[in-house]
């Protein structure tokens, strides 16, 4: 299969209380590492074949991938297209607030002081495009944050506004993309 599965990094503490993780450099909890580790397990007991493992440079994804490796044995790297978007003035809020929920449906605000969806989705897209126009035609497994897969989500599937800003998956879940 030439193309990728994603997964979210384990569990943190702001996880945990609910708040926006964004840009933070934020760590696993106790739980978190657990997650990581039967991720790795999972990928093994299913014979998931996956060829390379891309990571956000964020702690959190860092260390889930760097857990999922070394269970599995599969080179991992840093991609720094992988970092989670910068909320700005959103981060460490929380999730569920009012006011950054309406704020996620625009696409081209900055959150006073952050990423635009739109710039997000850019630096998201262009890695996608370049892992598939990769001639050795890798899958390959990344481990980012819930704001990058709701991007890549939308790269293979058209997807509302609504949908879009709605969209999440849980720690440590994974999912499968084809190029085909």
């Amino acid at each position: 299969m030439a193309g990728l599965y994603f997964t979210r990094h384990g569990q943190t503490i702001w996880n945990v209380e609910n708040k926006i993780c964004g840009a933070a450099d934020i760590a696993l909890t106790d739980l978190g590492r657990t997650q990581a580790e039967e991720l790795g397990k999972k990928i093994i007991t299913e014979k998931t074949e996956i060829d390379e493992i891309l990571y956000s440079p964020l702690v959190r994804a860092m260390d889930t991938a760097r857990i999922v490796a070394d269970i599995t044995g599969i080179p991992a790297r840093a991609e720094e297209r992988l970092r989670e978007q910068h909320f700005g003035k959103y981060e460490a809020t929380p999730r569920n607030g009012a006011e950054f929920q309406e704020a996620k449906k625009s696409f081209v605000y900055h959150f006073d002081g952050g990423e635009t969806m739109l710039h997000l989705a850019q630096r998201i897209y262009n890695l996608l495009d370049d892992l598939k126009a990769q001639s050795d035609k890798k899958t390959y497994l990344l481990v980012a944050h819930n704001g990058i897969a709701r991007v890549v989500h939308s790269y293979f599937y058209d997807m509302t506004n609504e949908e879009y800003s709605s969209f999440g998956i849980r720690n440590c879940e994974i999912r499968r993309y084809s190029f085909e």
